[in-house]
């Protein structure tokens, strides 16, 4: 299709039916890709006793096995730089299939390894190297994921796009708490222990090898080939240029990106383990809750992305954060007073959680396409390192003596969010189309 059709296709705001075949395989490659990623967490108890000596204390085990999942986030950044500046230099498609490749492998590893009992120290180790390996694959895979969608679909319906792709790797958060369910209800502990915890990491890699089959019949994105065929494709070193001419979207990027991880830390994370310890609630109740909320959180991404391109990002943005506060508290009060609409409410609240769709919208828009990838993985995996890092241990620290922490967390960075939608700071429409000028991310004039 030639770019004067696209550009008359993309007038009327429609998507083509190759439009809803990428977002559709491009949400479900992020699901399978995050479900790799996640899966780690709701097998912690099993890994901590197979990985880390037997006389290892409690505390100290659990302490080991979240670094461990830790050290994924802190990989993100730098695999997300290095993939960013090829899929800005050499093409988004090929950075999107590289980065589900390489967190199927190590996932598919995982679930072959040989335990503390078989190879002593060296398994934690080994164990180690496969998680960094995850968190460099998922360092490139959010933000080229976003950048991919927005970049097929007209300007009009970069909100959609980024909603559904969004709400794609959320889902892959629920598949992941549904299969560890099922494996330890199928087998039981003792067998979950021996062998049957390997049966998740074994299916993830076979989901990886599937989500790259699937990307295998996606295009470039008619941006990057436009930029290609126009020459207009960055020849400096892209973060450089990001670094030195894009410092305010950096900044607006990471506070966005702080929102994000208080909503998914805070609301879908940490709540299910600390409503035991807090309001007596059992953890089994617990769980089912934060299954109705993560279900409604994939919902909620969705409508995000239809609302931004309804009603504009900042009337989103500043009613989404407000919402997400007002229902955080709601739910919080309901709880103090022994609920028993627990679940109705955490679905409600997972339902505004879906505002953080927003933020991929707010980014793809910062950054001119030339150096968007590595634009928006910078400041994303950047700022997600250390808020997604410090987020768990802030609330912990400030739980000691208030217990509305969580909540009081979560309203404030939706403030936060609040502000930057009245601000003016956010930019106003979309740049992803093929009807965009490549050096600068302006419309051009008919």
């Amino acid at each position: 299709m030639s770019a004067e059709t696209t550009c008359a296709a993309e007038a009327s705001g429609l998507l083509r039916r190759q439009d809803v075949k990428t977002l559709a395989l491009s949400a479900l490659g992020g699901a399978l890709e995050f479900y790799d990623f996640v899966i780690f967490v709701f097998l912690a108890g099993a890994i901590g006793q197979l990985f880390f000596p037997p006389e290892t204390a409690e505390w100290l085990r659990t302490l080991q096995t979240f670094g461990l999942f830790a050290a994924g986030y802190l990989a993100r950044p730098l695999g997300g730089i290095v993939m960013a500046h090829f899929g800005d230099r050499h093409g988004r498609k090929r950075m999107f299939m590289l980065s589900v490749l390489l967190m199927a492998l190590p996932t598919l590893v995982i679930g072959l390894l040989p335990t503390y009992a078989s190879i002593g120290y060296a398994a934690p180790l080994l164990l180690l190297a496969m998680r960094v390996l995850q968190g460099a694959a998922v360092g490139g895979e959010v933000p080229g994921a976003w950048v991919f969608v927005s970049e097929h679909v007209p300007p009009q319906r970069v909100g959609l796009a980024c909603g559904v792709l969004t709400g794609g790797l959320t889902a892959g958060i629920l598949l992941g708490s549904l299969i560890a369910d099922v494996v330890h209800g199928a087998f039981g502990d003792d067998a979950v222990l021996h062998w049957a915890w390997r049966i998740p990491f074994l299916v993830g890699g076979v989901f990886g090898v599937l989500a790259v089959i699937l990307r295998r019949y996606l295009a470039e994105t008619p941006v990057f080939r436009a930029m290609r065929e126009r020459q207009t494709l960055e020849r400096r070193l892209p973060l450089s240029v990001v670094l030195r001419h894009h410092r305010r979207a950096i900044v607006m990027s990471m506070l966005m990106t702080w929102m994000l991880t208080a909503a998914i830390v805070v609301v879908i994370l940490m709540l299910p383990a600390l409503m035991p310890k807090l309001f007596g609630i059992t953890p089994a109740t617990a769980l089912r809750a934060n299954t109705a909320a993560t279900l409604a959180l994939t919902l909620g991404c969705v409508l995000t992305g239809l609302a931004v391109d309804r009603f504009g990002l900042r009337v989103t943005l500043g009613t989404g954060a407000a919402g997400l506060a007002a229902t955080t508290y709601l739910l919080f009060a309901a709880l103090a007073a022994g609920t028993s609409h627990l679940t109705a409410l955490y679905a409600l609240t997972g339902l505004f959680v879906g505002m953080v769709a927003t933020v991929p919208v707010a980014l793809v828009r910062s950054f001119p396409p030339a150096v968007r990838f590595s634009g928006i993985s910078f400041a994303y995996n950047v700022a997600y390192a250390l808020f997604g890092g410090l987020t768990p241990l802030a609330v912990s620290f400030w739980l000691r003596n208030e217990a509305m922490a969580p909540a009081h967390y979560v309203a404030i960075l939706c403030l936060l969010g609040v502000a930057i939608a009245l601000s003016g700071a956010l930019p106003t429409s979309g740049t992803a189309s093929l009807c965009t000028d490549a050096d600068t991310g302006n419309r051009p004039v008919s």
